[in-house]
């Protein structure tokens, strides 16, 4: 877990932050403070938090301490990071056919800076999904698990 990062510890905060986060893009990122992949990510994320502070805000949620939206966005890799603009889902186009989170951590910092602000620019024209301006070979590849079907 990151220290500079804020913590999200049951469904009602998040249910806060999403309604009151405005005209910034909202990060969530879902994983486990002890996982090392999660730990890799928080510290692209709070390295970068800075930096993006007028354009997203930031938080970090334990998988375990919110199931409901453990189940919603069909977590099943963690660290997933799943992106809101003015309690609006956002999606991203990553080339993979789950549009609505990104799976494991990002490459580098660079990554995180430009899709932040690709997010950010397509949410205020009035986008909910946009193109990822990471390169593909950037991006984890994963399979995609479908529970109880």
């Amino acid at each position: 877990m990151s220290l500079f990062l804020a913590k999200l510890s049951c469904k009602n905060d998040i249910d806060e932050v999403i309604k009151t986060v405005a005209e910034k893009v909202l990060v969530l990122r879902f994983g486990r403070d002890e996982d090392s992949v999660c730990l890799q990510l928080d510290e692209i994320l709070s390295k970068t938090s800075h930096n993006l502070s007028n354009m997203a805000s930031i938080y970090i949620v334990d998988v375990d301490s919110a199931p409901v939206y453990t189940r919603y966005f069909d977590i099943s890799y963690i660290p997933s990071t799943v992106f809101f603009f003015n309690g609006q889902h956002m999606k991203v186009d990553y080339g993979s056919p789950d549009h609505t989170k990104f799976v494991g951590s990002f490459k580098t910092k660079r990554d995180f800076l430009d899709l932040i602000e690709v997010i950010y620019r397509g949410a205020m024209r009035g986008k909910m999904i946009v193109q990822s301006p990471i390169d593909p070979q950037n991006i984890p590849k994963y399979d995609l698990l479908y529970h109880g079907i």
